[in-house]
């Protein structure tokens, strides 16, 4: 399948994704707890801006402010009748940021995780997934995304279903989940699992990967795991900006620019086809990750010494794949930021 992503991916050794969506928007007024799929249509030019952000530093491509437009997402907000209308939106503006930038960049549809409990645990069935990820896909495709972009699932359940429901509306698409448990996502998959599973789907992603979790040493450490699976298919790494911390009642993300830069030259040599960051990445972040991949060439894949040598300690022992007990497996809602 030709599109805008596999064509972009031919043309360039690595790729580098955009920052973050929710830090960046609560610098320009979002508050806690509201929907920021909603500005979509309330604020479109702060959303225009989040994109031209991305641009602006030079990203080859960014995610739609489009991640909780699911309906299972938006009616926490009153708002699961207006799937097609802010996913579609969401989209519509980022193709116009780029069709005045002049050059090839991707538009990447997000599609986060419902955060509904599949069954038999939960109550949320196989079919009820599939219709709300193709009630998204349509949308986003209709508002001129090249890609759809699955992102921080926890579940094989729901990455199988995400997956047929683009199938559906006939798209192509990639998908990362976040290993934020020990190594693992909270619902156990490993990287080695992720690695077998896209690989069993009738329409495998265009690329696979890891975004959001710990730090940036950790998700290298999964970028490996990937990589030592022998895979072909192209790695994504989009990586949070260092480690959250609680500062004066917010969220602050302790990773500096410099930092950021290491970990996408690092990501690069670890195997990592399209870089990018995730929570707590601004644009800052992104202008010196572009120059760390556009000074340098992919080398030797990092040891764990060396990793942590430049990033700083992993937050778990392992990588979750060794003989150690798994993790508790604690589903809970959340959102990109």
């Amino acid at each position: 399948m030709t599109n805008a992503l596999t064509r972009l991916l031919a043309s360039k050794d690595t790729l580098l994704a955009d920052g973050a969506t929710g830090t960046n928007l609560f610098a320009m007024g979002l508050q806690a707890g509201d929907a920021p799929e909603l500005w979509n249509v309330d604020q479109p030019g702060k959303i225009a801006a989040l994109y031209q952000g991305a641009v602006d530093a030079g990203s080859d491509l960014f995610l739609t402010n489009t991640f909780g437009g699911t309906a299972a997402r938006l009616k926490l907000h009153d708002a699961q009748n207006r799937v097609g209308e802010l996913n579609r939106v969401g989209a519509e503006i980022g193709r116009e940021v780029v069709d005045k930038s002049g050059r090839d960049i991707v538009v990447a549809g997000s599609v986060g995780p419902t955060g509904e409990i599949f069954e038999p645990v939960g109550t949320f069935s196989h079919a009820e997934a599939v219709e709300m990820f193709h009630e998204q896909a349509e949308a986003l495709k209709a508002g001129g995304a090249d890609v759809l972009w699955l992102e921080t699932i926890s579940a094989p359940e729901e990455f199988r279903a995400a997956a047929e429901g683009f199938a559906l509306a006939d798209m192509p698409w990639c998908g990362t989940m976040s290993f934020d448990t020990a190594g693992r996502t909270m619902m156990g998959v490993t990287s080695a699992d992720l690695a077998q599973l896209v690989e069993t789907l009738p329409n495998p992603p265009i690329a696979f990967g890891a975004n959001c979790g710990t730090g940036a040493s950790d998700i290298l450490r999964t970028v490996l795991g990937f990589a030592a699976q022998g895979t072909e298919r192209p790695i994504i790494s989009k990586g949070n900006a260092g480690i959250p911390k609680y500062v004066d009642g917010h969220i602050h993300y302790d990773g500096t620019p410099e930092l950021m830069g290491q970990y996408a030259g690092m990501a690069r040599d670890a195997g990592a086809r399209i870089v990018g960051g995730c929570c707590g990445t601004m644009p800052d972040h992104l202008r010196h990750m572009r120059a760390a991949l556009d000074t340098g060439t992919r080398g030797e894949r990092p040891t764990l010494d060396q990793i942590t040598a430049a990033l700083g300690p992993f937050t778990s022992a392992s990588d979750g794949t060794g003989d150690e007990a798994q993790p508790e497996r604690r589903p809970r809602r959340r959102r990109r930021a």
